[in-house]
């Protein structure tokens, strides 16, 4: 791909990463209307190390205070500290996604083919935010979040296997079910997704590296790691501030336009 090309995807795989628009789907739908070659699996793994890097560096503190408080509960064999648990419970989260992934996950890459299926998609994320927005009580704090929550919210990040599911927006809406208030539920879904985004990125890198970089491949992947990180960074910061007094409706709107765009796409072009 041209360089352009990888600070593009780079771009969008960063913004809509953390914006709850979907990703996976962003990345199926923009390629498929502009009648350009997909990136590929292996790309978008590397896209998703940029976006990781920049949840690392946004929540450096926090990541730094889970780490240290797992840490000191392993030694003690018992919970002291709530970052300890908040890192317990994250990790509780994400075994459901890992399983989902472990055991289907070559169902749902196929998805990754079908841009009416990810139209589709996009629409139940749109449906998801309504319902997470509409039926949330915005009550509970993240020292409040029990491990129940934690695995729900988990399954809802499963969920998010399928290419047009958007992983914080079925997050954030699942934690917005169990009472979350809405910036706890943004910072819970964040952080939750360090561990899965981790895993999966590193294992399609490990494909990729096994296969060859090919000619330019290392300038495609500099480009398009860099542009992510940079969009993602841009992008917790505004949604932070957004999720803060403002509701989940205009991206419920925003992912119902684009489903029935592709769906509308899809059916004219046979």
């Amino acid at each position: 791909m041209s360089p352009w090309q990888s600070i593009l995807w780079g771009l969008v795989q960063g913004a809509t990463e953390f914006l709850p628009v979907s990703s996976s789907g962003h990345l199926v739908l923009i390629p498929w209307f502009l009648g350009w070659p997909a990136p590929g699996l292996a790309f978008d793994a590397f896209l998703h190390l940029g976006t990781l890097v920049a949840v690392f560096i946004y929540f450096r503190r926090e990541v730094g205070g889970l780490i240290v408080g797992w840490w000191h509960s392993v030694r003690a064999h018992k919970i002291e500290t709530a970052e300890g648990r908040l890192a317990w419970l994250i990790l509780l989260s994400a075994i459901p996604g890992g399983l989902v992934g472990y055991l289907a996950g070559d169902w749902f890459e196929a998805l990754f083919a079908s841009p009416r299926a990810v139209s589709l998609l996009l629409l139940v994320t749109g449906g998801i935010l309504f319902v997470g927005e509409r039926l949330g009580e915005r009550r509970v704090t993240l020292a409040e979040l029990r491990w129940p929550d934690a695995l729900l919210i988990g399954l809802a990040q499963a969920c998010a296997v399928a290419p047009g599911i958007s992983r914080s927006g079925a997050t954030i809406a699942a934690g917005l079910g169990r009472g979350l208030r809405r910036d706890d539920a943004t910072r819970f879904s964040f952080l939750m997704g360090l561990p899965l985004i981790a895993g999966a990125a590193l294992q399609q890198l490990a494909k990729m590296l096994s296969q060859g970089l090919g000619e330019g491949g290392a300038l495609a992947l500099g480009l398009g790691f860099g542009a992510a990180l940079l969009s993602g960074y841009g992008a917790i910061l505004l949604f932070l501030r957004h999720v803060r007094n403002r509701s989940l409706y205009p991206f419920a709107y925003y992912c119902w336009t684009v489903g029935l765009l592709g769906l509308a796409l899809a059916w004219l072009r046979g």
